[in-house]
């Protein structure tokens, strides 16, 4: 007797795709194993179903366990991201103080330097300014004494 494709329509038909990520192999394998499970298991269909719904459950289950634990691990890195950044923008605060500080210091320092070379300077100009009064009068005194010799 001669058979037809068309009569095996029940048959499923499985294209395998060689490029591509791993990841779609991994989906494409598990798709295959699930159907291959299905054609061959010993179990009614309402049992091969229930089967499915717990392993789909335990697959959420765990994918949801990975999304939690990689979200924690992230928030944990972005919490030391956090603390290394606070630290570093304190570091630089403390820095900026500083500088402000020594720079006012230095102004003081700069200030008292000037007024005592102003308080110099002033000195000085009296000092000539006597000793050109005062020499003038010492000539003055000096012809007196002659004067009186």
């Amino acid at each position: 007797m001669e058979t037809n494709m068309r009569d095996h329509d029940e048959v499923p038909t499985i294209i395998i795709d060689r490029g591509g990520s791993g990841v779609g192999s991994f989906i494409l394998g598990a798709l295959v194993g699930a159907g291959l499970a299905l054609l061959f298991a010993p179990k009614s269909g309402v049992e091969t179903q229930e089967e499915l719904k717990e392993r789909a459950r335990k697959l959420k289950t765990a994918a949801e366990e990975r999304m939690r634990t990689a979200q924690k691990n992230l928030e944990e890195r972005l919490d030391v991201a956090r603390e290394g950044v606070q630290a570093r923008v304190e570091d630089v605060r403390e820095a900026v103080d500083a500088g402000r500080k020594a720079a006012m210091d230095a102004r003081d320092d700069l200030e008292r330097k000037l007024e005592r070379s102003k308080a110099a300077y002033r000195a000085g100009i009296e000092a000539a300014r006597q000793a050109a009064t005062g020499e003038s009068g010492a000539e003055t005194g000096d012809e007196d004494e002659e004067v009186d010799a």
